[in-house]
């Protein structure tokens, strides 16, 4: 093998595996084997079909869109730095064997429950946005308690169970805030209830903190922090940035080493000493957390919040930008997390026009990315099992004599 062929094949099988997924094995000992090992271009596309999928479609879709460069860069920048944090929350189950956290609107809903509060207190800003983290971290904890809880009695059925909990807490957080906040929880606005006096309106708009967060910089600096016209959302991607680099450095703690042993495999761990339940609960609980910081993150940007629907849909969006960048159920990293999200854009900027136009509708688009990111998942998940299957059929039998 020449260098060169061993260097590509070197960064193929890197890619393949995500650089994060290769950074937990054993790095020397396993780089030597990927570069030792034949580079299978149809096993390649196979692992990643979708990907392959969904670049080919935005190609073909994108001149058709009618948008410039200019402008698609700069929606791309602004719904990285919106949705990046959300789409991170997912890796913490991952490691821990849980699968996708489709729960992940638990945090979004303690969120929104902060928001309300902290909008009805009228404070903006910096200080209207840490005020809404620090109030929904021990609500997102709870929430995430129970999640962890109910993860636990249903091993190995970690995705449905999740998907269908969140459903469940979407109808006790509406009940709340409908019949709750006006006679239970004190709200003063009356710009924020319903006109009977109790219960939340609808839409409520966060025009106090909308941008506070993306535009700090500029107003630190007094300055407009732009790329040839294209805005930048600075500190957004900054805080993007540090949790990315927590992340990495998370998966090398005690603690990531043990959520890692309990995803490779739960008996061994437990034989090892790892409190497995305890494990996967810390993982859930991390998850919620950060959830309710990305979406906090996520609706400054935006600056209107629906607040009996806006959490619906949060983990469908982010788990199918993950699926999108060529992660599984059980394999994550960081790379594919990042292309994931801005494939998943880059389709729903340049897919949803040409259906509207040729409809005349433009409530279509709504119903189109939802039909987007079910199919994702639906074939994300499809052609994993199909690929574990194959996997499982082509290992070779255990020896009958062992030593």
């Amino acid at each position: 093998m020449t260098p060169l062929t061993g260097c590509i094949t070197f960064l193929g099988v890197a890619y393949n595996n995500g650089f994060c997924d290769f950074a937990q094995n054993d790095g020397y000992s396993r780089g030597v084997w990927m570069m030792r090992k034949k580079f299978d271009l149809k096993k390649y596309i196979g692992i990643n079909i979708i990907p392959i999928i969904f670049i080919l479609l935005v190609a073909i879709m994108l001149p058709f869109s009618g948008y410039s460069g200019r402008f698609l860069a700069q929606e791309v920048i602004t719904r990285l730095g919106r949705d990046i944090f959300l789409v991170l929350a997912l890796l913490v189950p991952i490691m821990a064997g849980l699968g996708i956290n489709f729960g992940l609107g638990l945090g979004a809903m303690a969120a929104q429950i902060a928001l309300i509060l902290v909008t009805d207190r009228q404070i903006g800003g910096v200080s209207g946005i840490l005020l809404a983290m620090l109030i929904s971290t021990p609500i997102a904890i709870l929430f995430g308690f129970f999640s962890g809880y109910l993860l636990n009695k249903a091993k190995g059925r970690e995705m449905t169970t999740s998907y269908v909990l969140g459903f469940f807490m979407l109808g006790a957080y509406q009940v709340i805030i409908l019949t709750g906040m006006g006679k239970l929880i004190p709200i003063g606005d009356s710009d924020i209830l319903l006109p009977r006096g109790f219960g939340v309106r609808g839409t409520i708009f966060l025009e106090r903190i909308e941008g506070s967060l993306d535009t700090l910089v500029d107003k630190v600096t007094g300055l407009t922090i732009s790329i040839n016209t294209i805005r930048i959302p600075l500190f957004t991607l900054l805080v993007v940035a540090l949790l990315c680099l927590l992340t990495w450095w998370f998966r090398r703690t005690k603690l990531g080493q043990e959520i890692r042993a309990v995803g490779q495999d739960m008996g061994a761990a437990a034989a090892s000493g790892i409190n497995v339940a305890r494990t996967r609960m810390i993982a859930m609980l991390i998850s919620t957390v950060l959830a309710g910081y990305g979406y906090i993150i996520f609706i400054q940007n935006i600056g209107v919040m629906p607040a009996y629907t806006g959490a619906d849909n949060i983990a469908l969006y982010a788990a199918a930008a993950l699926l999108v960048g060529g992660a599984t159920p059980q394999k994550a990293g960081i790379p594919r997390v990042i292309f994931g999200v801005v494939l998943f854009h880059l389709m729903f900027i340049s897919m949803p026009s040409p259906p509207s136009r040729m409809i005349g509708n433009p409530a279509i688009t709504e119903y189109f990315r939802l039909f987007i990111s079910f199919s994702i998942i639906a074939i994300a998940l499809v052609t994993n099992g199909w690929t574990k299957r194959k996997e499982k059929d082509q290992a070779p039998p255990p020896n009958p004599y062992p030593r």
